[in-house]
């Protein structure tokens, strides 16, 4: 219980300063007034994959990328998406473009949708109502049972109000299971916290798949699904190129969250001594080795400068400033792109 007291107070104070005000809905796609996006089809060219990496709320750079993608005619054939990543492919997979997502991210509340708050509670260090006891308006413990069969269980924020928002924005593809059936196929990476693996997720309810990826562990309670638990995906593969290639792409555009390089780690506790588990990440951090691999895999490799901003820099001004860094990286990036076009659509290439 103190260390969930504990984990809420901690997410709390990274994130009390950067609340966005404003709507919390979005207009849909296929609904009058929202935007589609529609990609040319494949016909005679090579397919193209998109690898969205994660990095909390420096995903909204990831947006300002697919504006510049689309301004240049570039199609997009396959996404995978791993933690915030993933919420950006899944929404663009089911038809909301850049424009449609940029607005998606300067709407939401996000302090209120990340830890499930409520403001009435707000200003009470500990509240209890009913079976819930809550901290600071962050629900803790909510006293129920959760199916043993799909859902967020256990330790941790709920994440009940960011996968209600998600269920919202994807509803009109709820009763599509596999994510190959999606206007543009999708793959979502999570992390079986029990097994340490790597888990592809390519059929649910979208929002379940989406939740899951970004189930940071120790703050986000994880998410049972086909006998996984699973946690955020950015543990093993945080920039999934590897994912969108199996999907059948074949040239990658990858948009890496990452601000710094890092040398691979040929140590491992698990293998020395027998000491698996969180020590054992933290020792070897198997994701740098993954992260590096895939950086030399992707065709044209983007990644936007944001140093200054955190995974929780949620802010409304903020939000705008790393939409426009996305832009300015992908502008920055616009010979290889242009190349990248080249190719896809030179005529001596046809499907596979």
């Amino acid at each position: 219980m103190k260390t969930r007291i504990l984990t809420i107070i901690i997410l709390f104070g990274c994130l009390s300063g950067h609340c966005m005000t404003g709507e919390a809905t979005s207009p849909y796609p296929w609904e009058e007034g929202g935007s589609l996006n529609v990609m040319p089809d494949k016909g005679k060219r090579l397919r193209v994959g998109v690898a969205l990496g994660g990095g909390g709320a420096r995903g909204a750079a990831e947006v300002g990328v697919l504006k510049v993608i689309e301004e240049m005619g570039i199609p997009i054939d396959y996404i995978a998406g791993t933690s915030i990543g993933s919420i950006v492919g899944g929404l663009y997979a089911i038809g909301y473009d850049a424009q449609a997502l940029d607005t998606i991210f300067r709407r939401q509340r996000w302090l209120s949708l990340i830890g499930g708050r409520n403001d009435k509670y707000s200003g009470d260090i500990f509240r209890q109502e009913g079976n819930t006891t809550y901290v600071f308006g962050f629900p803790i413990n909510r006293g129920r049972k959760v199916s043993d069969n799909e859902g967020a269980y256990g330790i941790g924020l709920s994440g009940d109000s960011i996968t209600t928002m998600l269920d919202s924005l994807t509803r009109h593809y709820d009763g599509v299971r596999s994510f190959d059936d999606l206007p543009i196929p999708f793959r979502c990476v999570a992390v079986d916290i029990k097994t340490h693996k790597e888990v592809i997720m390519d059929s649910c309810e979208l929002e379940l798949a989406m939740r899951a990826s970004m189930a940071i562990p120790g703050a986000f309670k994880p998410v049972r699904w086909k006998g996984h638990t699973l946690v955020d995906g950015g543990m093993l593969n945080n920039l999934p190129v590897d994912v969108v290639l199996a999907m059948g792409a074949d040239v990658v555009i990858a948009i890496d969250l990452e601000q710094e390089d890092h040398k691979d780690r040929d140590f491992s506790l698990k293998e020395e001594f027998g000491i698996g588990g969180l020590l054992d990440w933290l020792v070897s951090r198997p994701d740098w080795k993954k992260a590096n691999e895939n950086r030399e895999l992707a065709d044209v490799y983007i990644r936007p400068n944001l140093l200054e901003f955190g995974v929780s820099s949620f802010s409304e001004e903020s939000i705008g400033l790393m939409i426009k860094r996305g832009e300015e990286a992908a502008i920055k990036a616009k010979k290889d792109l242009k190349r990248l076009r080249d190719r896809i659509f030179a005529p001596n290439h046809i499907d596979k």
